[in-house]
């Protein structure tokens, strides 16, 4: 099966961390803001150093959301104001529905994801790059994927397949 072609209907929320998950930084040390984007269209930060994302992740994410899944973030950094203004410049906000950005455990984050959308725990799969994270919420019943270079489609494809794996699901 395809899994970047073919929705696993009980998948039904797919969460994302932000830092070295969707972008290579840590948005609150590594970049200056504020962000704009420059002549070339390329964000940059304060100093005009290019800010950058995992190469395939635009494709993810479209691709994702043309498949009918619910998108979110669960990050825990400190810089909201900034990861925010990050994914408006990327263009990236129109594909998460659920959006909890702001310090704190993980598990807080999925507790919030779950009471505003009614979604269980184990309908949605998490992508992260802390070990913590993920076991954090492998206990919570989230299948839960460490994200080791950023996301690109294999990692979402093997996710997905651990997903179905994990659920017995027969998709």
């Amino acid at each position: 099966m395809d899994y970047l072609k073919d929705k696993v209907d009980n998948l039904k929320i797919i969460v994302f961390d932000l830092d070295y998950t969707l972008w290579p930084f840590w948005v609150d040390t590594h970049v200056t803001p504020p962000f704009r984007t420059d002549q070339n269209g390329k964000v940059v930060d304060a100093y005009g150093q290019k800010v950058k994302y995992y190469p395939e992740v635009p494709e993810v994410l479209q691709t994702l959301s043309l498949m009918g899944y619910t998108l979110g973030i669960a990050s825990r950094t400190s810089a909201t104001e900034e990861a925010e203004q990050l994914l408006d410049l990327f263009d990236w906000n129109k594909y998460f529905t659920y959006k909890q950005i702001y310090p704190g455990c993980k598990t807080t984050h999925f507790n919030r994801i779950h009471k505003d959308s009614g979604v269980r725990l184990s309908q949605m799969i998490f992508f992260d790059d802390e070990i913590r994270n993920i076991r954090d919420l492998k206990a919570k019943g989230v299948t839960s994927i460490l994200v080791k270079d950023g996301v690109n489609k294999r990692v979402i494809s093997e996710g997905i397949k651990t997903f179905v794996a994990e659920n017995n699901d027969s998709e």
